[in-house]
């Protein structure tokens, strides 16, 4: 077992904690690049924690002191749509924090942080930001607030009024950790913390997430964790083998179709295509 806890796993049940906040602002303040100080964990769906629960994935729900929310959501196993699940998670956060009848401009900024351990997408880097900009079609200038929308929403431009996302592919990352927010993320790849890491939040993560520093109870839930892991894993591993083999059964059966088509004889047919007499005579 590594020396120091999946961060995904910290997450759901120690980094909620009001004592442990300055792990998660540090790596959010590395990783943003603004000093970023957490109010409170806030009730939402997405912050329901079930024992017992399946599902690769952890979502976490704060607010900080700028009254921005922040997501925070970790995906261990592939999903071909997950870039507008990206979207539904930002829109449901959105509706849930405004109330009925209050005016659009009482609308929250949201921050959606993804840390990802599978390929999304096509793209060299491992680490993705996207904001929401408007440029003329015919002058290429960007849009701009007036005057008085600066001082209503208090906020410069209208990509701050707008969802704001990272993507971090954790498994694209090379392990050099070039700068701090890197070392975060090595540290979400490896589980480990090195002794040279200095960025944000890493130092407290270091002694605060150390398997061997966890109560009885958390260890085995920890460990219950990474069975549950494991065995997903193993399952979607199962399903890409079968998968693969049934595409390579089919194309053999093609190939044999079509050799025995030609007349080819079947001791030929049987070695080119790694099937059996009985098989190929059912063709």
């Amino acid at each position: 077992m590594k020396k120091h806890v999946r961060f995904d796993w910290a997450i759901k049940r120690l980094i909620r904690d009001k004592a442990n906040f300055g792990i998660l602002e540090g790596f959010l303040t590395e990783l943003i690049g603004e000093d970023i100080r957490i109010e409170a964990v806030l009730e939402s769906e997405a912050n329901q924690n079930i024992e017992g629960e399946k599902f690769n994935r952890v979502d976490l729900l704060v607010e900080n002191s700028k009254k921005e929310l922040i997501i925070i959501e970790i995906q261990n196993s592939h999903e071909l749509d997950y870039f507008l699940r990206i979207l539904f998670g930002i829109s449901k956060v959105i509706t849930e924090h405004i109330r009925e009848g209050e005016p659009y401009s009482r609308i929250k900024k949201v921050i959606s942080v993804n840390i990802i351990y599978f390929n999304l997408g096509q793209g060299d880097d491992y680490v993705y930001r996207g904001t929401t900009n408007f440029r003329g079609i015919h002058k290429d200038d960007e849009l701009q607030l007036s005057p008085s929308q600066k001082k209503l929403f208090g906020k410069e431009t209208i990509a701050e009024l707008y969802p704001e996302i990272y993507l971090i592919k954790v498994n694209q990352f090379d392990d050099l950790a070039k700068n701090t927010l890197d070392e975060w993320i090595y540290f979400f790849k490896n589980s480990e913390i090195k002794d040279s890491f200095r960025a944000r939040g890493l130092k407290e993560a270091n002694e605060k997430l150390k398997v061997a520093n966890l109560p009885d109870d958390e260890r085995k839930s920890y460990e219950r964790y990474l069975d549950n892991l494991r065995y997903q894993a193993s399952i979607a591993e199962t399903l890409k083998f079968e998968a693969e083999e049934k595409i390579r059964d089919n194309r053999s059966l093609e190939i044999a179709k079509e050799l025995k088509k030609n007349n080819v004889p079947i001791g030929v047919i049987i070695k080119s295509t790694g099937l059996s007499k009985e098989e190929i005579e059912k063709l």
